[in-house]
């Protein structure tokens, strides 16, 4: 397996804003991951703790449980996986959304497979000079309830300057038209970045608009993968996924990274404590 980018590759991702890698990670280490995920579900009494995780209404996820989350291990549910009562429609193994946003550093099992070199290799090789690993998720796409992601940027959410998230994207399980793949605008990196998400003062968090323009949807792509495959995924890419209304999850596992040379500002959603400070490989 070739884990250096070759000259070819860097100028796909300099063009299209993201790079498919195929084979980066093994049958077995997919299935470690995915066998951990669903221990740390099993041990999660999610009594009193319900955080719904949606891009189309940020306020409904502006809570202290969700903007704590930085340096932690916590849970979020699926927006349909609700009865009108609050009771759960189905079991809580099939009603997770995501468990965030610090698997990388918390746990052990994530911790190895984040920190492979590989990785820390493929980062070199697009420029980074002091990697930091900022954000890390699980993400179910649960089967027949999994939520729609609208278009989005990356460096929304966790903005530098000057600007240099990257998300490390992994398929754990075939990601297809069926089950909600990823979708992409390609070149759509060089667009601009059109809205920031940040804490507001007096508490919450607040979403500021820069450029109104709509996205050019009519270009999305989408990015049918199979699973171990990575894919590297420009901050400024505009990228989405579709509601999984079948009957098979999609399940991935995804790590953002920052430049430790960049500013990263207070008012991002996502900080880490002075106990726990975000590091590289």
């Amino acid at each position: 397996m070739n884990t250096f980018l070759t000259s070819s590759q860097l100028a796909s991702y300099e063009r299209d804003g993201y790079l498919v890698i195929e084979n980066f990670a093994t049958s077995e280490e997919c299935e470690q991951l995915k066998q951990r995920a669903e221990e740390l579900v099993a041990a999660f009494d999610p009594q009193g703790v319900i955080s719904i995780f949606t891009t189309k209404d940020q306020t409904r996820i502006s809570n202290e449980y969700f903007l704590e989350s930085g340096d932690k291990i916590r849970f979020f549910f699926e927006e349909d996986a609700f009865a009108p009562d609050g009771s759960l429609r189905q079991s809580k193994q099939r009603s997770i959304n995501k468990i965030g946003h610090a698997l990388h550093d918390l746990d052990p099992v994530f911790n190895r497979f984040s920190r492979k070199p590989e990785l820390a290799a493929a980062a070199a090789v697009l420029g980074f000079k002091q990697p930091l690993l900022m954000q890390s998720m699980y993400i179910f796409k649960q089967p027949n309830i999994g939520g729609e992601v609208t278009c989005h940027q990356d460096a929304t959410f966790l903005y530098t300057e000057p600007m240099t998230v990257t998300g490390f994207w992994y398929a754990l399980e075939d990601a297809t038209l069926e089950n909600g793949c990823l979708w992409a605008i390609p070149g759509g990196h060089k667009l601009g970045l059109k809205k920031r998400f940040s804490r507001a003062e007096g508490g919450g968090t607040k979403m500021e608009a820069l450029d109104d323009s709509p996205w050019p949807e009519d270009l999305l792509t989408p990015l049918e993968v199979k699973a171990g495959t990575l894919v590297v995924l420009h901050g400024l890419l505009p990228h989405m996924s579709y509601a999984n209304r079948s009957p098979k999850s999609r399940h991935a596992y995804t790590l953002h990274i920052v430049d430790g040379g960049a500013e990263y500002p207070a008012t991002n959603w996502l900080q880490r404590s002075e106990e726990m400070p975000p590091c590289g490989f």
